[in-house]
């Protein structure tokens, strides 16, 4: 039986699959950052977030420590969002250009944003294995997302992370390299892929992400999708 996206959340959340995850993101819950001492921190796996009847769907690599761990929303709370969403808003895919926390009244239009692993790790950099445990939550959610057609992958470990799902498995791998702006036609039943660099903040305070770059990849996301 194919599971909804609501019962997919609530695995999600009851995760504890991989140990060196649940002790960091329960670390950085319980110690917390000095500006957001006053906080309480969501502390658990975060699930996707979006419009069920997205015809897009957006991944990332992971919750970061401060941003998502805390509030319990993808890209809600940290640098990657505040670039993430207001481009999406520009876009027409989101109803406001901020994102601070669940209640904020976000509401994304024709998109939903996922991630190939679901706990924030130490250093930003989860294991082959963990991302290997988080990969069946993405493809239910792919399944469940009934009307998608495309993925922006930001950053290579989620376009890697995309391809090693099994739904993916036909596909000449090696001959998807990962570019920023690089686009893929995949196979009858399965969505395209568009390429982008991660809104993280080491791309955009660098310039090699750029919001006008990142605008383009939003343009032709929605030019893309039939």
């Amino acid at each position: 039986m194919e599971k909804t996206l609501e019962n997919i959340e609530e695995e999600v959340i009851s995760c504890h699959k991989c140990p060196r995850l649940v002790e960091w993101r329960e670390e950085v819950a319980r110690v917390k950052r000095k500006a957001y001492r006053d906080q309480e921190y969501w502390g658990k796996p975060v699930p996707g977030f979006g419009d069920p009847e997205a015809r897009l769907l957006v991944l990332g690599l992971a919750p970061g420590a401060h941003g998502s761990n805390r509030t319990g929303r993808m890209f809600t709370g940290d640098g990657s969002g505040n670039f993430l969403y207001p481009a999406l808003y520009r876009a027409g895919f989101a109803s406001q250009p901020e994102a601070s926390a669940i209640g904020d009244g976000m509401v994304l239009k024709d998109v939903f944003i996922s991630a190939v692993c679901r706990c924030a790790p130490p250093a930003n950099k989860p294991t082959r294995e963990e991302i290997f445990n988080c990969l069946p939550w993405l493809a239910g959610e792919m399944q469940a997302l009934s009307r998608l057609q495309g993925v922006v992958v930001l950053g290579k470990i989620a376009l890697d992370g995309l391809l090693s799902l099994p739904a993916f498995s036909e596909l000449p791998k090696k001959q998807l390299h990962f570019g920023h702006d690089r686009f893929y036609e995949t196979l009858p039943g399965l969505p395209w892929i568009l390429c982008s660099y991660h809104p993280s903040l080491q791309n955009t305070q660098t310039g090699r992400l750029t919001a006008e770059m990142f605008d383009q990849i939003w343009q032709k996301a929605k030019d893309y999708l039939k």
